[in-house]
């Protein structure tokens, strides 16, 4: 069956690595791309958007959320994404004229089609926490949410948090302890599809968009890797994200009862799981813990691939 997902991103080079392969999945119908500040400002957000699908030009256009700009920037330790968010590519910038911000885009589609859309959260979950505080009765027509985010131990955007929960703290523990189907994926389990210099060798011709894009970016995703974290290879957050919803039997997982701490000064966006034999609050989240690395790594590249083949 076709799954109809909305995308809500802040790309950010791994959100647009996933955009790239979600728009051209026959398994995905994309009703609409939303972006969110994270990994760049937020009118930057919404530009990358715009010019990627723009760049893409799937079959089916979906529709484009503008990013709030009345939230503050998260702060960055270092920037992995160059300038313009995608390894300066600096892509011509496609206006939407007459746009809506995010939030009111994923009303308007969730209302359109209750209980049929997934929320692909790919960000800073700030757009699904303003979306459930204009309307917390919305819980009831999501068919759930797949989420790129939080830490099982050792963060990336401080000692014990990923950059996702950490740009917003609120806004994870807002949607965390919300009574819908949810779904996690930690920075660990993403990490499991490191990726080697290799990669560059396996990307599509450069002919097609899609095959420019991935080129485009990927070296200086490798390069930032290198000289600010010093590691040799990269992983893919996003796109192991959107593979839970595309193949969720490579996943292992188990339900958590888990929430997000919001204002410790070295802890605020730690996502807290109660691991006691006793304890007090009831499993409210499935956590993928382990993948089948070979299959994910093979199932990347593949729609790598199918992406060029459509461009």
């Amino acid at each position: 069956m076709v799954r109809k997902v909305i995308l809500d991103v802040d790309p950010g080079i791994d959100d647009a690595l996933a955009l790239a392969i979600a728009l051209f999945d026959p398994r995905l119908d994309v009703v609409a791309i939303t972006a969110t500040g994270g990994s760049v400002l937020p009118e930057q957000a919404t530009s990358n958007v715009q010019a990627l699908v723009a760049l893409l030009d799937p079959p089916r256009l979906p529709r484009l959320g503008i990013a709030p700009t009345d939230v503050a920037p998260p702060e960055k330790p270092y920037n992995l994404h160059g300038s313009d968010g995608l390894g300066g590519l600096d892509l011509p910038r496609a206006e939407l004229h007459g746009g809506h911000l995010s939030e009111k885009v994923l009303w308007e589609l969730i209302h359109a089609h209750p209980r049929e859309i997934t929320i692909v959260a790919l960000g800073p979950l700030t757009n699904i926490s303003r979306l459930l505080a204009r309307d917390p009765s919305i819980v009831e027509l999501i068919q759930g949410i797949v989420i790129s985010g939080g830490s099982l131990g050792s963060g990336n955007a401080s000692a014990v948090t990923d950059f996702n929960f950490h740009a917003d703290p609120a806004a994870a523990r807002h949607v965390v302890r919300e009574p819908l189907a949810k779904t996690l994926v930690p920075l660990e389990t993403a990490e499991q599809a490191l990726f080697g210099f290799d990669l560059l060798d396996q990307l599509p011709d450069p002919l097609s968009r899609a095959g420019r894009l991935l080129r485009g970016m990927l070296p200086h995703a490798f390069r930032a890797q290198r000289q600010l974290l010093g590691s040799e290879g990269i992983c893919l957050p996003d796109v192991v994200t959107l593979l839970a919803v595309t193949h969720p039997e490579l996943f292992e997982g188990t339900s958590v009862a888990a929430d997000v701490e919001t204002s410790g000064e070295l802890t605020a966006g730690m996502l807290v799981i109660d691991r006691r034999q006793m304890r007090q609050e009831r499993p409210n989240l499935e956590l993928l813990i382990n993948g089948d690395v070979p299959a994910l790594k093979d199932c990347i590249l593949r729609g790598f691939a199918a992406a060029a083949a459509a461009t």
